[in-house]
């Protein structure tokens, strides 16, 4: 976005019946009586809806501003989890890697503003449409402003050899999946993402699949709960390894990471329950490394094995027909497709030991 265009509000914002006929001040702060400029900016607040909104948006939205402060988005609670259960148990070292990631790993937050009025302050801000409020924050503005480096590239088809997400080519927007009330937050206290109770799930919309009647509903009714829809319906995806935090000569923090490859890996599932029962899911590797923090503190990742660094993944880049879905042994057999322990590397192999699969768990190949 031009200079301009961030900062620039536009006359029509004034003529909006809700939010035009509040005065700056009135989320802002500063005092529009005041006739010296520097004078009238004091005490002006950019964002007056992060960390609290209950004071802006909340006076008319109540519903939606009561459960603000649960909203992954806003609280990135995951991170802290994650890294917290990694953590060294000594106190000391801990503080110093919890320094850290308050400095590193709380910067991607959004906010009600930082998505219905402006572009996230981690992607350089910027009003959308000169501060008229947008009911639906757009796609490629905010959303993919942000998830931008993986989820964009996977759905729009991005990566070098891999078409667009099916549901791309539909004109589906982000919204369309993920809604208000999952974006929203519902005061409860996730772990990760794929606890939110009001999250998408494929047979949201695609609920006949596994009748008589479905184009494949013979193979789906016999992979129910053995496997996750991606497992079939993915295809290769971006991987990440070992990323590592710290400050430059001039004390300006940065990270950086050994890069990343498109892999398709089928793994044990790391989150198996009754919501998610397949045993086997698509892994993706996280950047997660026992050295992150090193600049900080040694060995500030004391238990880093406690978790796997290959993860349970959901690629935004679904189509009807994988190389891995053309026939049964396609996959049956077919041990490429799948995380054995060569394919880890050494020093992460005790944390992942829960997700690799041993040769032996490989799916047979069957009679066609």
């Amino acid at each position: 976005m031009a200079p301009h265009e961030k900062i620039f509000v536009d006359s029509e914002f004034a003529e909006d019946e809700n939010h035009g006929e509040m005065g700056c001040e009135e989320c802002h702060g500063g005092d529009p009586a005041e006739p010296d400029w520097k004078k009238a900016h004091v005490g002006l607040v950019k964002d007056p809806t992060f960390p609290d909104s209950s004071e802006t948006c909340g006076t008319c939205h109540e519903d939606i501003a009561e459960n603000y402060q649960s909203s992954l988005h806003i609280s990135l609670s995951p991170f802290k989890k994650i890294i917290d259960t990694r953590a060294s148990d000594d106190k000391a070292v801990y503080a110093k890697v919890d320094a850290a990631r308050e400095a590193h790993c709380t910067s991607c937050h959004s906010s009600c503003g930082q998505c219905h009025i402006s572009r996230p302050e981690a992607v350089e801000g910027g009003l959308l449409e000169g501060h008229i409020f947008q009911k639906k924050p757009p796609m490629h503005t905010v959303c993919t402003a942000c998830h931008g480096s993986r989820i964009e590239k996977e759905y729009m088809g991005k990566n070098k050899g891999i078409p667009p997400d099916v549901h791309k080519t539909k004109y589906f927007k982000c919204g369309k999946c993920h809604s208000a009330e999952e974006m929203h937050g519902d005061g409860k206290d996730y772990a990760n993402r794929y606890e939110v109770e009001n999250a998408p799930t494929c047979v949201s919309c695609h609920e006949t699949i596994y009748t008589d009647d479905s184009e494949n509903g013979k193979q789906h009714r016999q992979h129910k709960d053995r496997v996750s829809c991606q497992v079939c319906h993915s295809m290769p995806y971006k991987n990440c390894v070992s990323c590592h935090f710290g400050r430059d000569k001039q004390g300006l923090k940065f990270f950086k990471t050994k890069g990343s490859t498109l892999e398709f890996k089928i793994g044990l599932n790391p989150l198996q329950s009754e919501k998610r029962p397949e045993k086997f899911v698509i892994l993706r590797h996280v950047p997660a490394d026992q050295g992150a923090f090193n600049f900080y503190v040694e060995n500030g990742l004391a238990n880093f094995d406690k978790l796997p660094t290959w993860k349970l993944a959901t690629p935004h880049n679904i189509q009807r027909k994988t190389p891995q879905n053309h026939s049964c042994n396609a996959c049956h057999g077919k041990d490429t497709l799948f995380l054995l322990e060569k394919d880890v590397k050494p020093e992460y192999l005790n944390a992942n030991k829960t997700v690799i699969v041993a040769v032996e768990q490989v799916p047979a190949k069957v009679s066609e």
